[in-house]
């Protein structure tokens, strides 16, 4: 994104309206709409007061933004496409507000936590209808010649409310919200790598609600069905019986195909339970408002059964022991 108020954190951008004269702000705005996401036209009842913020994580092949703007309708007509169609689809989550989406056939009613799909070929009408307060959201933006979907499969599937709850799409909507912080801190490998996890867990999404799973590339539904294994220990970390058995189980596959799942990455399953523990228990012993639990509680809290087992695994990660990093706090 280009701005004179653009400020950059590594792969993360950040333009918002507040060094714009209140007078320009709107138009400064639509432009910014039309050039970053796609031509449309906007209107708004806070023309005359408007205020906008966006956060870019600019991806591989992708990009996710986060918006925060007063609230606003959006038309894109036939000679919008036509005076520019990047060719993309666009997965919506709404944050905060309410948004009525309309393209093809579909109309998609969407409250907080809701997501659906719309795309730059096609005419749009997109709704604002919360007045009271700014709208937040956030745009997954996927490239038509990325999506592991052919024919235009994905189609059926505009302005469409998708599930949320289960599946890709209750991994998805946490993946979108913490993408911009995570971005930050992240090297280029691992920036790629959070950039594939986007793409794949929303082609999932759409292959599931459209019955076919099976048309994805075998690396997609490895990469999906990876980040629900993550989003899974995380989950469990407190429970004492979380091991590759447990994961492999819950997961319907065995505990043999788990091993190999995890070949190709960082470290193994039990690895990742054990540092996953391990940097749970050390943020607590750092924290100076849980200084009245003891080391061997926090140890029992995230789930090492036996804390001569804790000590010794702590100290061969941060060359130090619990007691001296809690010694540390004040």
């Amino acid at each position: 994104m280009a701005a004179k108020d653009a400020r950059a954190a590594g792969p993360v951008v950040a333009v918002d309206t507040d060094d714009i004269a209140v007078p320009d702000r709107f138009g400064w705005w639509n432009d910014m709409v039309g050039h970053e996401v796609m031509p449309v036209s906007i209107r708004s009842p806070h023309a005359d007061r408007f205020r906008g913020w966006v956060e870019a994580v600019g991806l591989s092949h992708s990009q996710v933004a986060a918006f925060d703007f007063s609230p606003m309708t959006a038309r894109r007509s036939p000679a919008h496409i036509r005076r520019g169609n990047p060719e993309d689809y666009f997965l919506l989550l709404v944050r905060e507000s309410a948004v009525r989406l309309e393209q093809a056939r579909g109309v998609a009613c969407l409250g907080p936590g809701d997501m659906a799909l719309f795309s730059s070929w096609r005419p749009l009408t997109c709704d604002f209808l919360d007045n009271s307060g700014p709208v937040r959201l956030t745009l997954l933006r996927i490239p038509l010649a990325l999506l592991p979907l052919a024919g235009g499969r994905a189609d059926r599937l505009l302005a469409e409310p998708l599930p949320i709850k289960s599946g890709s799409g209750a991994l998805l909507g946490p993946y979108l919200t913490s993408l911009p912080k995570a971005a930050r801190t992240a090297g280029p490998v691992e920036l790629a790598r959070l950039g594939a996890i986007g793409v794949d867990l929303a082609a999932s999404l759409l292959a599931a609600r459209i019955g076919d799973q099976h048309s994805l590339p075998a690396e997609t539904r490895r990469t999906a069905l990876l980040a629900g294994i993550s989003a899974f220990i995380d989950h469990h970390l407190t429970d004492p019986l979380l091991d590759p058995a447990a994961v492999a189980a819950h997961h319907h596959i065995s505990v043999r195909t788990l091993h190999q799942l995890f070949q190709g990455e960082p470290e193994s399953v039990a690895a990742t339970i054990r540092r996953r523990r391990l940097e749970r228990c050390h943020a607590d012993l750092t924290e100076p408002r849980l200084r009245h639990r003891t080391i061997g509680e926090t140890a029992l809290r995230w789930g090492f059964r036996h804390p001569a087992d804790f000590s010794r695994a702590f100290r061969r990660t941060y060359g130090v022991s619990p007691s001296e990093v809690r010694a540390t706090v004040r």
